[in-house]
């Protein structure tokens, strides 16, 4: 049996197709995701609510995004990943739709905070890390940092023109864009993805001739995240782990994701202008991203999310120095320097999640951490209006971050410290 498959193999591994869908997939579910930082001085304008109002909102989904990962990557375990993607598409698009009706800031916390956060929760990084456990056996690494990569993509391509349309035709086109754009990818997803190499009469891109298909876990989705949990509570790595992916939201998509363009515009600087200094963030976060996933198939993960946390720390010290009402060499210092660090730390901690409970629960760990990291980001994403709020700027909030993740540093040392063998 195994002779036959080998000899039917064909020249572009099936592999490589599941993969190309999910980037763009992630590359739109990132847009939907950057889509509140856009809207925070369009809803103050149009609405006259407060900055720590909205980003209530932003915080919620920011929360909800990570708590709902290690029970959508239970579903996807259960139920398949293509049902859970259409689901979760739906309603990110039906939520996007219904914020164009709001008028209450409770109604921008239940429709941009809890539906949208929820779909885009159950898809996100536990999408990539479960396509790339399904559909690789080597090259695993770089086939993780490139999915992850999708999400500074998605950056790129929707900040600019989203920030844009907010500008120039008001913040309710951007709803209908990103609602629209949801709901068309569900066919797209429905014909182009397939479930699993089988499906395509393959075995996963590298494996060995007598590979043999894992047995899919029947255990119920609920039950099976909450399991993982209270195993993975009980060994000492899960908890370096979360605490490091804690920081890591805290200091990427809580802060600087959702506080950077109002940042900037405090400053002096304008939406779009600060819109495509955050875009070029991810331009370089591909290049830093894609040589992450690459480094963790050869170096230590350890050691990579050791220089990953100690850099961003000093370099969200300099932030507060460099922002200033135009664009300086040194504010597109930075800009390079954070990109190249955004989700590097993403390929090394699904690696190290793999040998926590073993390569079968390797998703669902990972999933639970994923949720650590959006309840960091949750908490600087309200945390630091609040600091705006009192002091007026953002410095203090910067400057903590810094230094969690420098303390951060160290402790991602400490993981497996006593194995012999941290790859997976």
């Amino acid at each position: 049996m195994a002779t036959s498959r080998s000899n039917l193999k064909p020249k572009v591994h099936p592999a490589w197709f599941a993969a190309g869908v999910t980037f763009f997939t992630l590359v739109a579910t990132a847009g939907f995701r950057s889509t509140p930082s856009v809207l925070i001085v369009p809803l103050e304008d149009a609405f006259g609510w407060s900055r720590d109002q909205i980003s209530l909102a932003i915080s919620v989904n920011v929360l909800l995004f990570g708590l709902t990962a290690p029970f959508a990557a239970a579903l996807m375990e259960r139920f398949g990943i293509r049902r859970v993607v259409m689901c979760a598409l739906t309603v990110v698009g039906s939520g996007a739709w219904g914020t164009v009706w709001m008028t209450k800031p409770w109604h921008l916390i239940a429709l941009w905070g809890v539906v949208v956060g929820v779909g885009t929760g159950s898809m996100a990084l536990v999408f990539a890390a479960s396509v790339a456990n399904r559909w690789f056996v080597k090259r695993k690494g770089l086939v993780v940092g490139a999915l992850t990569a999708a999400t500074a993509t998605g950056q790129l391509i929707f900040l600019p023109g989203l920030s844009s349309l907010a500008m120039n035709h008001g913040w309710k086109t951007v709803s209908m864009t990103v609602g629209t754009s949801a709901l068309v990818m569900v066919p797209l997803i429905f014909i182009f993805l397939k479930e699993k190499p089988a499906s395509a009469g393959v075995a996963p891109y590298g494996a060995a001739d007598d590979w043999t298909e894992p047995l899919q876990l029947k255990q119920n989705a609920g039950k099976l995240a909450i399991d993982t949990l209270k195993k993975s509570l009980k060994v000492k790595d899960f908890w370096y782990l979360v605490g490091s992916f804690f920081v890591c939201g805290l200091s990427t998509s809580g802060l600087v994701g959702t506080h950077f363009i109002p940042a900037a515009h405090d400053h002096g600087m304008g939406e779009v202008t600060a819109a495509s200094l955050l875009a070029l963030v991810g331009v370089f976060d591909v290049v830093g991203t894609i040589f992450s996933g690459w480094l963790t198939d050869r170096i230590d993960p350890r050691k990579l999310l050791f220089f990953y946390y100690f850099l961003r720390g000093l370099s969200l010290f300099l932030l507060p120095q460099i922002l200033f009402a135009t664009v300086h060499p040194s504010t597109l210092v930075f800009v390079i320097f954070y990109g190249l660090d955004w989700v590097a730390t993403v390929p090394p901690t699904i690696l190290l999640c793999r040998n926590v409970l073993g390569a079968e629960r390797g998703t669902v760990v990972y999933g639970w951490v994923f949720a650590s990291h959006q309840i960091g980001g949750a908490i600087a994403a309200y945390g630091a209006a609040v600091m705006h709020t009192k002091f007026g700027n953002y410095s203090l909030a910067f400057y903590i971050s810094g230094l969690l993740c420098v303390i951060t540093s160290y402790f991602v040392l400490q993981i497996g410290k006593n194995k012999e063998n941290v790859r997976a």
